[in-house]
């Protein structure tokens, strides 16, 4: 007999949250600098609070995401979106390196910046990442370029992650394998996708998560626990803030096929992060479980598979 919880994830929690920004210079004789410019959301409240680290897509800015982690801040996660870079070429090699020694800073640095009796709790860490971001978080999890950090992740998001322009065509290093089951994790998985992702907005350019290196393919190559959530109506970019500034945010609106609007998709994405993290950090799974038997009212179409 399986029990749900009455809260809703979809919702704003009930943290108080803040986000701060952290730049790699922001040094004083009590604290270290991160590697990377970073934003922190982090609840205001005092307690011990799993963290979550977010690497942004690609060629865009950390502060796109701001209200998507503030929504999972606020349900009582610490949750880290480093800016990796401002322009980037075909390998992603400097991104998995930057990510890594932004793991290890973080015990070293990252309760100096936090508010007072906010505590992170750095047995508990998930990582993941949007977009080329979700490759990165998948390449650092895989060990690529025989890097390893000091800190152990204990779960891996991709939000509806791509490895490059085409199969044959992967950004290096690749990722994918096309071998079913063959990333070799010891921790919970969840892959969420985009129905829209792999078509066409403009027939100058290619579809923003191309089919062949999109999260279809990352599920398959995932072994249990894995977890696959796929939003039918809905594109590559419609989790960012509604309100995204500048020639790259205005790109995010005209470069990817997009839905009716950015809100549900937001809500979605930082809902079912939210019950993910419940169900493997604080051993609570009656929310992941109530959507993945539709026992929620969610306003947009979604598809489910799993391993478990």
């Amino acid at each position: 007999m399986c029990s749900y919880s009455s809260s809703s994830v979809f919702d704003i929690g009930e943290y108080t949250t803040e986000i701060l920004r952290v730049e790699s210079e922001s040094c004083t004789q009590n604290n270290i600098p991160p590697p990377k410019p970073l934003l922190i959301a982090t609840p205001l409240e005092a307690g011990e609070f799993p963290l979550l680290m977010f690497l942004h897509g690609y060629l865009l800015y950390n502060f796109f995401y701001s209200q998507l982690i503030q929504h999972v801040a606020s349900h009582g996660f610490i949750v880290i979106a480093p800016q990796l870079y401002t322009v980037a070429g075909p390998d992603t090699s400097d991104e998995i390196h930057s990510a890594a020694a932004i793991t290890n800073w973080l015990s070293q640095g990252l309760c100096k910046f936090l508010p007072a009796n906010v505590i992170p709790n750095l047995k508990k860490i998930a990582l993941s990442g949007h977009s080329r971001g979700g490759k990165t978080a998948f390449a650092l999890s895989l060990r690529k370029l025989n890097i390893s950090t000091d800190i152990k992740f204990s779960a891996l998001i991709g939000v509806d992650p791509v490895d490059g322009m085409d199969k044959g065509k992967q950004t290096p290093p690749a990722v994918l394998s096309y071998v079913p089951h063959s990333f070799d994790f010891d921790m919970p998985v969840m892959v969420i996708g985009s129905g829209l992702g792999e078509v066409k907005r403009n027939p100058l350019f290619p579809p923003c998560a191309p089919k062949g290196v999109n999260h279809e393919n990352f599920f398959s190559e995932c072994k249990k626990p894995a977890w696959y959530f796929v939003a039918k109506d809905y594109g590559h970019s419609d989790m960012l803030d509604d309100d995204t500034k500048g020639i790259r945010g205005k790109a995010t609106y005209c470069l990817c096929k997009n839905g009716e609007s950015r809100k549900p998709m937001r809500k979605f994405v930082g809902g079912v992060i939210v019950a993910f993290l419940k169900a493997y950090f604080h051993d609570d799974h009656g929310d992941l479980l109530a959507i993945r038997d539709s026992h929620v009212s969610l306003s947009l179409d979604f598809k489910f598979d799993s391993y478990l």
